[in-house]
């Protein structure tokens, strides 16, 4: 089994907005919840008057088991953090967004190394590999 990191906080899971991004802005600073989305129209216990919810977890692991052991329940995300991200506003076309925000990614994204001072400038320099996504999966 892979392994990812635990969450930042353990006493604020559950405390973050179920409305996020999805996805992008390649790098990631914090893990803040693992969540496991459940669809009552798939089989999930129906708490929410047909609506979909999530449970949470500090660990992938935990999120996992749940997963498996549930009827209706996808498969674990992750709720993260990111403190700055790029934006990509077309084909190549990167911008360095300097804010935070919130984002569900496929737990498989937690793969590349967290961001450093140098992930997103080294991304956007001129003299950047052919191949950008290299310095965001830690490669170069």
């Amino acid at each position: 089994m892979e392994t990812y990191p635990r969450v930042s906080d353990e006493t604020k899971i559950g405390d973050y907005p179920a409305l996020v991004k999805a996805g992008g802005g390649y790098v990631w600073d914090e893990v803040l919840e693992y969540r496991v989305w459940c669809h009552p129209e798939q089989g999930a216990e129906d708490t929410e008057n047909g609506d979909d919810y999530y449970y949470v977890f500090p660990t992938y692991e935990e999120a996992l088991e749940f997963s498996n052991n549930t009827i209706g329940a996808e498969e674990p995300i992750a709720l993260i953090l990111q403190k700055e991200y790029i934006d990509e506003t077309g084909p190549g076309d990167y911008t360095h967004i300097k804010e935070e925000r919130l984002a569900e990614w496929p737990v498989e994204f937690l793969k590349r190394p967290k961001r450093t001072v140098n992930t997103i400038p080294d991304f956007l320099s001129p003299n950047a590999p052919e191949n950008r996504l290299d310095i965001i999966r830690g490669l170069v």
